[in-house]
């Protein structure tokens, strides 16, 4: 098809595929001695439900899921390396699967037979990874000279991304050759259109060239037609030129206070304000702690649903009963029979509680009367207020600061810009992942006077935005900004478009991002950027797509943006650390900055009594040794010997596996030696 399409005539030899002996048809991943039925301590079967058939409860009329529909579990024994026959080159369009999926669509069975045959792999990445992985080892060990995929476009997204930079880091490096980060597809099974990218890559550290999409249309037979853009140089691992900004490093100064909010795994927590009464709120003492407002990502860019959420942490099943029957009952009904299928033991043992609870970020906001949220993955990345009582879904980033100065920079052109560059995207919408957004993002250390006048900026932003929203319950922010963007570029605006401005006071929202965006540059010393960059086409759209002048502005300020990375992070290192928020970051300090020496000896300090242990068995399954940990840590931040103390046989690479995918999916982190969830 390729031939015809390019030289208009078919002049190839028949059979165009002949018999080569280095085209094999099996597994591209591991090798095993066979596949036999996983079973239990009495020799029986072990099955799970098949995740997909549901029956109607007979008490509720709602959809649960059918137990009877059971799958076989299987175990692969002893599973290795698949050897790849020898090549020059490899070219492969792997399968698109993403982490999460993996188990659903693979098996339990295969996913911990390649998990464990790779463990350099995270397990927070796709599928595809693997490929890409392989194919990189063995061109650094001379084995090919070159390799090109075509992946998903999640590639750039933190969890992947770490794949790429283990081997463009390395020596011998790896540099990628080409790349189109972001690309139309269409999915020849469903016709369902998806985003891809494509990489090559090959021995040695060599510039590149970079082809991005700078605008595309409708052609035949399903296909899209695409123009694009080239550009030359040093390829990055987040597959941009220019700032370096994939190399950045997460700040102290911005630790431990970011987190996204709880994930419930059962949509029977979720109730209206009418079911709310009926359960007994604002009636039974004390429910009103654990009835809560809740809010989500559509909540917040579209409208909001008004919806609260059963919030159980802190109980026990036992208290649920006594306390609050008819919350009992409600959960007992369409909770529990969701849960009982859940893959994870310790969701099945704590059915009444949300599968993530998220006791990190309870800590976090504890005390605070209102905190930043912003949606993880949206069209336009906007900042926010929420009350202290709204509890946020798990697809909000959370940062627990109060302060309107703070919302005021990350609410600025300057952070828009590097969470674009640092963050990644899901389809088209770019993504804000706080372990590179914002722990990476480097605060200007400014004057009280200019600190004082982005507060309040800030603060009209946001009671601007509120306001109009209360005023005009069908307003959204996604059409304000929308709006807003076609302000900037010029475009006409359509009879919708017309009555959002008036209703937003759009013209109004814009003069006050202007004068944020002015006052932030002047808080960094970097004015001389704000003509450029202030009131020009809105910082979502991609750098390739922008005026010469506007784009070597933002590229500039990108690179300004890594060089203070870079110097906070030296400074850190002396044990400069200007503290986002000191008296919780960093209570036991007299002043904001803590010398070095005062840092080396809390290292050093002795560690509290041991905690009697009862030592039990490693788990078997990644999942139950996830769980495991987890447990453990939601007791507190423990050390990598402590939580090794709790297991028989000393366990330690495995528990620093389990630690690190935990960090990888922003779930853990370390902080003086010590682990923590968050």
């Amino acid at each position: 098809q390729w031939h015809y399409r390019i030289h208009q005539r078919l002049d190839l030899p028949e059979p165009i595929l002949r018999d080569f002996h280095n085209i094999e048809g099996r597994d591209a991943l591991i090798a095993f001695d066979g596949c036999e039925p996983e079973v239990d301590s009495q020799g029986q079967p072990v099955t799970r439900w098949d995740g997909v058939s549901f029956k109607t409860s007979p008490i509720t009329g709602e959809l649960i899921p059918d137990e009877n529909q059971r799958i076989p579990q299987e175990r692969y024994v002893n599973p290795r390396l698949a050897v790849w026959p020898t090549a020059d080159y490899v070219v492969g369009n792997p399968p698109f699967i993403g982490a999460s999926a993996m188990r659903r669509m693979l098996g339990d069975g295969y996913v911990e037979a390649v998990r464990t045959t790779w463990p350099a792999v995270p397990e927070s990445a796709d599928f595809v990874m693997y490929w890409w992985h392989i194919a990189a080892e063995a061109v650094r060990q001379s084995k090919l000279s070159r390799f090109g995929f075509i992946t998903t476009n999640s590639i750039r997204q933190t969890f992947n991304r770490r794949v790429l930079s283990t081997h463009l880091d390395s020596f011998p490096p790896l540099s990628l050759t080409f790349a189109i980060p972001d690309h139309p597809w269409v999915d020849a099974s469903d016709g369902a259109a998806v985003r891809i990218a494509m990489t090559v890559a090959e021995l040695g550290d060599r510039e590149g060239m970079l082809q991005t999409v700078r605008r595309e249309s409708d052609g035949e037979e399903n296909a899209r037609s695409v123009e694009l853009t080239t550009r030359c140089g040093k390829l990055h691992a987040d597959l941009t030129i220019g700032a370096n900004v994939a190399g950045a490093v997460a700040l102290a100064a911005n630790a431990n206070l970011s987190n996204r909010g709880v994930s419930l795994f059962g949509a029977g927590f979720i109730v209206s304000p009418t079911e709310a009464i009926t359960l007994g709120l604002g009636a039974s003492p004390g429910l009103e702690e654990h009835i809560r407002q809740y809010r989500n990502g559509r909540d917040l860019t579209q409208n909001s649903r008004g919806a609260r959420v059963i919030d159980l942490f802190g109980l026990t099943v036992d208290e649920v009963r006594q306390r609050f029957p008819e919350v009992y009952q409600w959960i007992l009904e369409r909770v529990k029979p969701e849960r009982d299928q859940n893959n994870r033991e310790s969701r099945r043992r704590n059915w009444w509680l949300f599968g993530e609870t998220n006791p990190k970020l309870r800590h976090q906001l504890a005390g605070l009367p209102r905190y930043i949220a912003t949606v993880e993955t949206a069209k336009h990345r906007i900042f926010q207020f929420l009350d202290a009582d709204i509890l946020p879904d798990n697809m909000l980033v959370n940062i627990a600061i109060d302060d309107g100065y703070s919302i005021g920079i990350l609410s600025s052109r300057l952070h828009i810009l590097w969470a674009l560059a640092t963050g990644g995207t899901l389809e088209s919408r770019p993504r804000y992942n706080k372990t590179r957004c914002f722990e990476t993002f480097p605060f200007p250390d400014t004057s009280a006077e200019s600190a004082d006048r982005i507060r309040d900026l800030a603060e009209q932003l946001d009671t601007h935005r509120k306001r109009q929203q209360a005023q005009h319950p069908e307003l959204t922010l996604t059409g304000m900004y929308n709006v807003l963007e076609k302000l900037r570029t010029g475009d006409p605006l359509n009879a919708k478009d017309q009555a959002t401005h008036q209703q937003g006071l759009v013209s109004l929202l814009r003069e006050l991002h202007d004068d944020l965006d002015r006052s932030v540059l002047a808080a960094y010393d970097w004015s001389d950027l704000a003509d450029l960059l202030v009131g020009q086409p809105g910082a979502t759209t991609p750098l390739p797509d922008k005026p010469a002048a506007q784009q070597e502005a933002e590229e500039e300020l990108l690179r300004r943006l890594v060089d203070l990375n870079t110097q906070r992070a030296e400074e850190e290192a002396q044990g400069q650390i200007r503290w986002l928020r000191p008296t919780y970051q960093n209570p036991n300090a007299a002043t904001e900055q803590r010398p070095a020496h005062q840092e080396l000896l809390a290292d050093l300090e002795p560690v509290a009594a041991a905690e009697p242990v009862a030592k039990r068995p490693w788990p078997k399954a990644m999942c139950d040794q996830v769980d495991a940990i987890r447990e453990l840590l939601t007791a507190g931040p423990r050390s990598v010997e402590q939580l090794v103390a709790h297991f028989q046989r000393k366990p330690t690479k495995a528990v620093l596996a389990v630690l690190e995918t935990l960090e990888t999916i922003n779930l853990a982190h370390r902080e003086n030696n010590r682990w923590q969830l968050g």
